[in-house]
């Protein structure tokens, strides 16, 4: 049975990924912040996949003694890890002259720091193995500034940079690196928006991708994946 990790899937696109990722026989390990979230997602997983194995834990992955504790605990029951999907993230608009003092900090924390903590942890496993494939969970905003884009941008620039730099490094490991670089996407930050839903992608799109993305033979990477809606960003 494959392993995989996925990282901020209490909800939106981390939440799909790892369903895709059960459905396809995976065993899971996912962490959030939330507990009361991960409770009823372990019963809900347990009860539809109960071939599958599934983690679930509570941690703050801005904090770096948490991430080692999420990876430790996945480590000690799970083989081996086939996929590792950053996902944890956060959006707070802003202006770099104009933002809450602090800001950077925070979206670094959580943006970057966590996926940059949570590889180093787990890439021993990976480069023992000769295989494995690595998500990051880049954004649009990775690839151009925009209007109130402000740390936010900055924080998903160097994500990008920490993709490029990880698939350099890795390349002659057997271990894959894919950047994932979505535009609108329907998830709960957009509830209550006077945007449609059908203006914007679905969650599944980005888990499907990144499936297809997967499933390539051993030889081949797709470096960076690009999704935008199709009328544009928004």
């Amino acid at each position: 049975m494959p392993y995989a990790i996925v990282t901020g899937a209490t909800q939106g696109m981390g939440k799909v990924i790892a369903e895709k990722l059960l459905s396809e026989g995976f065993s899971i390990a996912v962490c959030a912040r939330n507990k009361e979230k991960l409770a009823v997602l372990e019963a809900e997983w347990n009860e539809q996949y109960p071939e599958a194995s599934v983690i679930v834990y509570d941690a703050d992955m801005t904090t770096k003694e948490e991430v080692t504790a999420f990876a430790d605990a996945v480590l000690i029951n799970f083989p081996e890890i086939d996929i590792l999907v950053n996902n944890a993230g956060m959006y707070l608009p802003g202006t770099i002259a104009d933002e809450p003092e602090g800001l950077l900090e925070q979206m670094i924390g959580v943006n970057l720091y966590s996926a940059y903590n949570l590889t180093r942890r787990i890439l021993p496993v990976m480069k023992a193995n000769k295989r494995g494939h690595i998500f990051n969970m880049c954004s649009i905003a990775s690839l151009k500034a925009y209007p109130n884009g402000g740390s936010y941008s900055i924080s998903k620039y160097a994500l990008m940079g920490f993709s490029e730099n990880l698939r350099e490094e890795l390349k002659t490991e057997g271990i894959k690196v894919t950047a994932i670089c979505p535009g609108a996407t329907y998830t709960p930050s957009w509830h209550g928006s006077d945007i449609p839903a059908s203006r914007i992608m679905e969650a599944e799109d980005i888990a499907k991708m990144l499936w297809s993305a997967y499933n390539l033979s051993a030889q081949a990477d797709v470096e960076t994946i690009i999704m935008r809606p199709l009328k544009g960003d928004i």
